[in-house]
Parts: C-alpha cells; sequence; structure tokens
C-alpha cells in the first residue's frame, strides 16, 4: 500500500467508526426520548381529555339546571331535560347517557334498545361490573372511571374513559366518556412517526459519512491547502443548513400548535349548541341565550389571540410579507408593550433591507429579538435604540442600550455562559457576516454588520 493510500485510509477509518459511534449514541439517545416524548404526549392528550369531559358534563348540566333546580319531578320536565341531554351529542361517539340509582337506564341516544333495563349487573369482558362502578364513582363525588363499551360507529366494545357525576335531585346519574382506541391509534401514529425520523436521521448520518469520506480522499489526493479551504466553506454551509433547519421546524411547529387548538374549539361548539338548544326552548330560555353567545365569543377571542401569540412568537408572518424593517418596528412595539423600558426603531433610508435573503432578514430579526431580550433581562435599561441602516455596501443593524453593561470577553469566556452572544455571532458568520459588541458601565451596542450589493441579492 502506497504511502498516499495509507493516509487516506487513516483519515478516513476514524471517520468512519467516529460516524458509527456518533449514529448508534444517536440512535440511543432517540429512542430514549421518542419513549419520552410518548409518555408525554399520552399524559398531555388524557390530561386534555379529562378536562374535556369534564367540561362537557358542567356544560351539560348548566342545559338543565332550570329544570332541574325548579322542585318539579313530573315526568315531563324530567322527559325536557333527557330530550336537552339527548341533543347534545358531540361527534359520532359523544353522547350523555342516564341511568337511576338502581342501575335502570333513562336515556341512552346511541343504544336506545338500553333505555327501560336493568344493567346493575352488567360486567365488561374483564369481569368488571360497569354500572356499579359508574355509581360508586357519582356517589363519591363524581368523577372519571375506566371502562368497556361498545362503539356505536364499530359496534364493537372498546375501552372508554368516563366522567359521572349524581343528580340527588331527580336521583340520576348522568355522565359522558371518550373511546380511549382512538387515544391508542393517536399514540401509534406518533410513534410511527418517530420511527420514521430516526430512520430519516440514520439515513442522513450514512449520507454525511459517505459525504465526508470522499472530501476526505479527495483531500488525501489533492494535499494542498485549496481543499482545506474547500472544506471550510462546506462547514459554513453546513451551519447554514443548520440555520434555516431550526426556521424550518419553528414555521413547523407554529403550524402544529395552531392545529392543536381545534380541541379547544369543540367546547365553543357545544356551548354554541347550547345556545341555539336554548332558542328553541321556552321564553325564559330564550332569554338566557344571548348570555351563552356571548361567553362562546369571549373564549372565541382568547383562542384566536393565543394562536396569534404562539404563532407571532415562533416565527412572526409579518418577517416574511413586509420584509425586515416592518418586522423590526413591530416587534419594538411589542417590546415597548411588556417592558418597563423604551425602545425606538429607525431605518436609514426608509426602505433598508428590502430585498434581503429570507436566511439574511431571520437572522438580523432574531438578532434584535435576542438583544432586546438580553437589554430587559440583564441589562435593566431604561432606553433602547434600533436602526437598520445600508451604508458603503453593507446592511448594519445596531442596537444601543443605556443598561449597566457587562464584560463582554469575560462572559464569551465563560463555559456555562454568554450562550445567546455565541448563538449571535454563529448567525452572523454562516450568512458571511459579523457582530460586535461593545458594552460600559453606560450602555452596550450591539452590531451586526453583512457586506452585501442589490445587484447580489437580485441574482441570488
Amino acid at each position: 500500500m502506497k504511502l498516499r493510500q495509507k493516509v487516506i485510509f487513516l483519515a478516513i477509518t476514524p471517520l468512519i467508526l467516529a460516524m458509527c459511534a456518533i449514529a448508534f449514541a444517536v440512535r440511543h439517545q432517540a429512542l430514549i426520548l421518542a419513549e419520552q416524548q410518548r409518555a408525554t404526549i399520552e399524559q398531555a392528550y388524557l390530561a386534555s381529555k379529562e378536562s374535556e369531559l369534564k367540561h362537557y358534563v358542567t356544560l351539560a348540566s348548566h342545559s338543565i339546571a332550570k329544570l332541574v333546580k325548579s322542585g318539579r319531578k313530573d315526568a315531563a320536565t324530567q322527559e325536557e331535560a333527557k330530550r336537552i341531554l339527548a341533543a347534545l351529542s358531540y361527534g359520532d361517539d359523544g353522547y350523555f347517557f342516564i341511568y337511576d340509582l338502581q342501575g335502570n337506564s333513562l336515556m341512552h341516544p346511541r343504544q336506545p334498545e338500553l333505555v327501560g333495563q336493568n344493567l346493575w349487573q352488567l360486567r365488561d369482558a374483564d369481569g368488571n361490573l360497569t354500572i356499579q362502578r359508574l355509581m360508586q364513582r357519582a356517589r363519591s363525588g363524581g368523577g372519571f372511571e375506566r371502562y368497556n363499551w361498545v362503539k356505536p360507529s364499530s359496534n364493537k366494545s372498546a375501552p372508554k374513559l368516563g366522567y359521572v357525576i349524581l343528580m340527588p335531585e331527580w336521583g340520576w346519574m348522568m355522565g359522558t366518556g371518550i373511546y380511549m382506541d382512538d387515544v391508542d391509534q393517536a399514540l401509534a401514529k406518533v410513534g410511527a412517526q418517530q420511527f420514521a425520523n430516526i430512520r430519516s436521521t440514520m439515513l442522513w448520518i450514512a449520507a454525511i459519512a459517505i459525504l465526508g469520506s470522499l472530501v476526505v480522499a479527495g483531500c488525501g489526493l489533492v494535499l494542498n491547502i485549496r481543499e482545506l479551504r474547500v472544506a471550510d466553506a462546506k462547514l459554513k454551509v453546513l451551519a447554514q443548513r443548520v440555520v434555516e433547519s431550526q426556521e424550518e421546524e419553528r414555521a413547523r411547529l407554529s403550524r402544529d400548535l395552531h392545529d392543536g387548538i381545534s380541541q379547544w374549539l369543540v367546547s365553543i361548539k357545544l356551548q354554541i349548541e347550547a345556545g341555539i338548544a336554548r332558542l328553541a326552548g321556552n321564553a325564559d330560555q330564550q332569554a338566557r341565550a344571548p348570555a351563552t353567545f356571548e361567553r362562546a365569543a369571549e373564549q372565541l377571542n382568547k383562542v384566536l389571540g393565543e394562536v396569534r401569540r404562539i404563532s407571532h412568537n415562533l416565527r412572526p408572518a409579518i418577517l416574511d410579507d413586509l420584509g425586515l424593517g416592518a418586522a423590526l418596528d413591530h416587534l419594538v412595539h411589542e417590546y415597548n408593550d411588556s417592558s418597563r423600558a423604551q425602545a425606538g426603531f429607525a431605518a436609514s433610508p426608509p426602505g433598508a433591507g428590502e430585498g434581503l435573503p429570507d436566511m439574511v432578514n431571520t437572522v438580523l430579526f432574531r438578532i434584535a429579538q435576542e438583544a432586546l431580550t438580553n437589554s430587559e433581562r440583564h441589562a435593566h435599561a431604561s432606553t433602547v435604540a434600533v436602526s437598520l441602516r445600508e451604508a458603503q455596501g453593507a446592511v448594519e443593524l445596531r442596537i444601543e442600550d443605556n443598561g449597566g453593561g457587562f464584560d463582554a470577553d469575560g462572559i464569551a469566556l465563560h463555559p456555562q455562559r454568554g450562550i445567546g452572544l455565541r448563538n449571535m455571532t454563529e448567525r452572523m458568520e454562516a450568512i458571511g457576516g459579523s457582530l460586535h459588541i461593545a458594552s460600559s458601565a453606560s450602555g452596550t451596542v450591539v452590531l451586526a454588520r453583512l457586506p452585501f450589493t442589490h445587484k447580489e441579492i437580485t441574482t441570488s
């Protein structure tokens, strides 16, 4: 074997071994994280379903509260209450049921054949006394109970999470439930996605290992400084891809969170249905219907506000729609609304930053976010000035405050501090720019500078 081949072999072998070790470690950690994530999702999902069930029963109780508290126990009054509860369905398998204290089924909109039957001795596939357990839970103050019941949409027995309460005025047990087979399917889908991501990560590691081996082989064959510079350029490209991946992940998470709000909207839907049911009732119920719609509208406004807040924090849409200048101006206004300090924004010329690539816009915006956060959290500044300027073939972002300042060099060398400053520096280096920080007892100046020409931006 020639010397050059030995050099290449000695260079590639440690790389391959290192990538194999990294792949094993990444896969091991990914599997652990996947299990932890699945457990966390399951707990959060069940907690959400429990809260949802409790809210449904509360809403159902309120819909017949006037009839129950009227003091009447005649059959007509009770039939009216049953009619209202039977109409409060949600989905194909979401319904309310009523039993008396002896276990007789009084209302079951999905299985009317059970009405009038005594199910006190009913046992599920595991031998548990279903109605007795539900009754015991209701008598103890109400709460959640797991049991098996026939699912109307599939006509098969499935695990179910029920929530029941006792209505002592009429001697009723009223409740509802959610079938848990949907939860198992959702968790199985999450698990499949997690393993698909792990496989994709392994393929990426293998691809990077192959690419790295080819690069090392090329460096060994050429053995000159030019190849070293090429490797350095590739590292910068890789760093830029990492930044792009982070922003794409934030955008995806924003959409996922937005879609997850739909569960909240179910409760609003039930309130609207309750309001519609009241409109179809007597004069007193009709008079109370507007209050139900007002509560639904009020809750809907809160949900919309929460969606906007989460989506904006993850990735401000204004950055994509109106550009960097408008996004920075909006960021400064938000800072003024949430902080005791006052900040101002200025652009010179007024259209500064127009035409910048999306990656540059994102990096400069994140640096402004980090700098404003540091001014509020650590510097305790009273005034902050943010400016965006184009001059001498470069775009400059400047954030200056009158806070207490800090030891920039000391923090940069500290192993557990200055992470935000290092992130800002690495972001600028990844796009070919530079970051300069000057701090003293009279304040701090953060200056991000990126050389560019409009011709380069237009052709890029």
